[in-house]
């Protein structure tokens, strides 16, 4: 599985999806806002009501860190 983590700086969400996944022992890539990517970017990519995070998992995105939380509990991956 390739999950790929869209964050920004002080995002309480973005850290918590990221511990979940390295404590389940996911590796994942993460992009940073400003580092990665641009706000213009991200908007066209997720929709401009996005939020941070975002996860994409395999080319999919899951959404945020609720979305992607339930993804991963309704597909027993965590």
């Amino acid at each position: 599985m390739n999950f790929t983590v869209y964050t920004r700086g002080g995002c309480p969400y973005c850290t918590q999806v990221k511990q979940i996944l390295s404590g389940k022992g996911y590796t994942f890539t993460e992009k940073v806002l400003s580092q990665d990517f641009g706000r213009q970017s991200f908007y066209k990519q997720f929709g401009s009501g996005a939020t941070f995070p975002q996860v994409v998992l395999d080319g999919n995105n899951l959404g945020g860190c609720t979305d992607t939380v339930k993804y991963l509990r309704e597909q027993k991956l965590i």
